[in-house]
């Protein structure tokens, strides 16, 4: 039986470690991993937020605005635009030979405070 109190507590949790595992990447200067992370921090909120709404599994998709079309979210250009970002490093995850340009300190630190602030909004929508 679908239980969905507890699907989502699974992504939310996800997404608060996946951001600690971020940090940690990214401190240890494994930027393009960290910046995976980043992804998949929003990636799993936005997932716990299509499983509010829909009461239902979230779907297997890795496209941010996919998943934010389900969860019925209003997504304002800004975020937009980083969501468009954090794309283009969930790709290197996931295949080996797709390498984007790592950013420069100030971007990787940027980027890690966009994706705690978008977290923190996704979960406020919960």
């Amino acid at each position: 039986m679908f239980n969905t109190k507890k699907q989502i507590e699974y992504w939310r949790d996800g997404a608060l470690d996946d951001l600690t595992t971020a940090k940690i990447l990214i401190q240890s200067r494994r930027f393009l991993h960290g910046l995976f992370f980043c992804h998949l921090v929003i990636e799993k909120a936005l997932k716990a937020n299509v499983v509010n709404i829909s009461n239902d599994f979230a779907p297997r998709s890795h496209n941010l605005f996919y998943l934010s079309e389900m969860a019925n979210l209003e997504i304002d250009d800004d975020v937009q635009v980083f969501m468009g970002i954090l794309m283009k490093f969930q790709l290197q995850g996931r295949y080996p030979d797709y390498n984007p340009a790592i950013p420069d300190n100030e971007k990787l630190n940027e980027y890690l405070f966009k994706t705690e602030e978008l977290l923190q909004w996704l979960l406020k929508k919960l």
